[in-house]
């Protein structure tokens, strides 16, 4: 894991995550796939209809994008209401074109930050 992963993984899972998950913003709601007991990770993204756009920061070494991978079927909190769906992952997609669609403050920090981009697609019911 580089230095930079290693930096930011601590950050977030310390003091990120737990602030943002009280605040309200987007969270993401996977199902642990070690666990299988509910995961709640903040995230930023774009609503558009009935699909939820969002970029990881660290692909497929996040473990909310690992939980995704085992299972799917996701909820998101968005505007304080709960939705149900469906994450896609999208390797093909251009992280960095798609982030110039979504939030400027979160898309500068996902750059910054970032070390492994990766484009989710959540098809909302």
């Amino acid at each position: 894991m580089s230095l930079k992963r290693q930096v930011v993984h601590r950050v977030q899972r310390f003091l990120v995550n737990p602030v943002g998950r009280k605040m309200p913003g987007v969270i993401l709601e996977t199902t642990g796939r070690k666990s299988g007991r509910p995961r709640r990770t903040a995230v930023g993204g774009r609503a558009v209809n009935d699909t939820f756009w969002m970029v990881s920061e660290h692909g497929e070494h996040s473990d909310y994008v690992r939980n995704i991978q085992a299972n799917p079927a996701v909820r998101l909190r968005i505007n304080g209401r709960w939705r149900s769906g469906t994450a896609h992952l999208l390797p093909d997609d251009d992280p960095l074109q798609r982030l110039g669609n979504l939030p400027a403050l979160n898309s500068a920090i996902v750059r910054l930050m970032g070390s492994d981009l990766l484009t989710i697609r959540v098809d909302l019911d």
